[in-house]
C-alpha cells in the first residue's frame, strides 16, 4: 500500500517536472520571437531610421514679411520635389520646423537656439534678413549645425563673418552688384547710390562700387537711409544736388522709395534711374520706372529649364493661381540642396561629411544650375539682365529679359 502511493507521487512530480519545462521552452521561444520582431540583429525588416529635421527662420512678420513667406512657400515645394513626393530620403523621414524671426535679430537667436536644443534640428535654412542671419551665424558654428542662408544678401555672410557650417544658395550682395554694374558703368559715366543704412545696403553698395569703378565710372554721392523709413524727401534731395547721370539704388523691404522719386521728378532732371528688381508687389509701385535697365534675382517667366516649369506649374497649383515671386525659388534650391547632400552621404547627417560633400556641390534649381564655390560656400548662379516693360493684360511692369548673366559672370569675390 504505501509503495503505490509512494510510486503514485513520483509519477506525479515527474510530469509536474516536464510540463514546467516544456512551459518555459514555449516562453523562451515566444519571447526571443518578440526580441527578434522589434529590431534584433536577426530581424529581415530595415530597422526604423531617425528624421532628418530641418529647422527655417523666416521673416513672416515685419518689414521683410513678403519675402519670408516667398521663401517658406518655395521650401516645401522644394522638399516635395526633391524627394518625389515622399517626403523621404535615404529612409529617413523629413520633418521641419518653421519660426518667425519677426525681422528683429535678438528674436532670430531666440528661434535658432530653439530649434537646435527643442527641436533637435539637424541643419537650419534662413533668413529673410541679413541682420537676422548675421546674428544666427555664431550659433551654427557653436552647436555645429549647418546653416544653408536663404535669401539673406550681404556679403560678410560668405565673407568676414563666415564660419564652415555656412552654405548659401543666395545670391550675395557682390553678385547683385557685378549684375547691376554691367547694366550702366561705363568710362566717366558719374553714378550716386540709394541703399538702407544696415549691412545689406551698405555691402550692397561697397560690392557695387568696386564692380563700377573697374569698368570706369565714378560713383560722386553715397546715400544711406533709415531702413524702416517712409520719408526720402532729404536723402533724394541731395542726390539731385550731386547730379548724377544715374542713381543706382539698392533696396529690400515694402518701403520703397520709388514713388517719392516719382514725385521729385528725379528722372525729369536728367537722371536715369537703375536698380535690381523686386518681388511682384513692388514692381506694382514701379510704373514710372518703365524702360529702366536692371537686373533681377528671379522673375517667373526668365528661367526656361524643366525646374522653374515645374515650380510655376505647383505653384499656381498649390496657391490659387498665384505664380513663384522673387524669392520663392530660393527656399526651394535650399531644400533641394539639403537634400541632394543627404543623398549623397547616403543618411548621414555627420557634419564634417556633409561639409566636404556640399563643398563643391553642383545641383538643379529653378534658376538652373548652382555650384558651391568650395573656397566660401558661396552658391555660383545665374542672375537677369532686364529692361522694365508694360505688357498688355498685366498690371505692372515686368523684367524682359536682355541676357542671362551666367554663373561665371557673376562669381564674387571672396572675401572670407
Amino acid at each position: 500500500m504505501f509503495k503505490k502511493k509512494s510510486f503514485g507521487k513520483v509519477l506525479f512530480l515527474f510530469m509536474l517536472t516536464v510540463l514546467m519545462v516544456f512551459t518555459s521552452a514555449c516562453n523562451s521561444e515566444s519571447a526571443s520571437k518578440k526580441e527578434n520582431n522589434s529590431g534584433s540583429s536577426n530581424n529581415s525588416d530595415e530597422e526604423k531610421k531617425d528624421p532628418i529635421k530641418i529647422g527655417v527662420l523666416a521673416s513672416l512678420s515685419g518689414a521683410l514679411e513678403s519675402y519670408g513667406k516667398q521663401t517658406v512657400n518655395g521650401f516645401k515645394l522644394g522638399l516635395e520635389y526633391a524627394t518625389d513626393g515622399t517626403m523621404e530620403v535615404g529612409g529617413h523621414k523629413i520633418e521641419y520646423v518653421i519660426e518667425d524671426t519677426e525681422t528683429k535679430p535678438e528674436v532670430a537667436i531666440q528661434k535658432a537656439t530653439k530649434m537646435i536644443e527643442e527641436d533637435k534640428v539637424d541643419f537650419l535654412i534662413g533668413s529673410s534678413s541679413s541682420a537676422d542671419t548675421l546674428a544666427v551665424l555664431p550659433l551654427a558654428e557653436e552647436y555645429e549645425k549647418i546653416m544653408v542662408v536663404e535669401p539673406a544678401a550681404a556679403d560678410s555672410i560668405t565673407g568676414a563673418d563666415w564660419n564652415k557650417y555656412i552654405f548659401r544658395t543666395a545670391r550675395n550682395s557682390s553678385q547683385d552688384a557685378v549684375a547691376g554694374a554691367a547694366a550702366i558703368a561705363g568710362k566717366g559715366v558719374k553714378i550716386a547710390t540709394l541703399a538702407p543704412d544696415y549691412a545689406f545696403g551698405r555691402d550692397g553698395i561697397a560690392a557695387f562700387k568696386e564692380a563700377a569703378e573697374k569698368l570706369g565710372a565714378e560713383i560722386i554721392h553715397e546715400e544711406y537711409a533709415d531702413p524702416a523709413a517712409t520719408d526720402f524727401t532729404s536723402n533724394i534731395q541731395k542726390i539731385i544736388e550731386a547730379k548724377p547721370e544715374y542713381l543706382y539704388v539698392v533696396w529690400a523691404g515694402a518701403n520703397t522709395p520709388w514713388n517719392q522719386i516719382a514725385d521729385m521728378k528725379v528722372q525729369e532732371k536728367g537722371i536715369k534711374i537703375s536698380t535690381g528688381t523686386a518681388d511682384i508687389a513692388t514692381l506694382a509701385t514701379m510704373e514710372a520706372l518703365i524702360g529702366m535697365e536692371g537686373f533681377t534675382v528671379y522673375f517667373h517667366a526668365l528661367p526656361k529649364n524643366d525646374v522653374n516649369d515645374w515650380l510655376v506649374a505647383q505653384h499656381k497649383s498649390a496657391h490659387n493661381g498665384e505664380v513663384p515671386d522673387l524669392f520663392t525659388p530660393g527656399g526651394m534650391s535650399a531644400a533641394i540642396a539639403i537634400v541632394e547632400a543627404i543623398k549623397k552621404t547616403e543618411g548621414s547627417t555627420d557634419v564634417d561629411k556633409l561639409i566636404s560633400t556640399m563643398e563643391g556641390m553642383s545641383f538643379d534649381t529653378p534658376k538652373g544650375k548652382m555650384t558651391f564655390r568650395k573656397e566660401d560656400h558661396q552658391a555660383l548662379q545665374t542672375l537677369y539682365a532686364i529692361r522694365l516693360e508694360k505688357v498688355d493684360g498685366i498690371d505692372y511692369p515686368i523684367p524682359v529679359l536682355m541676357r542671362e548673366l551666367t554663373p561665371e559672370e557673376t562669381a564674387p569675390p571672396v572675401r572670407n
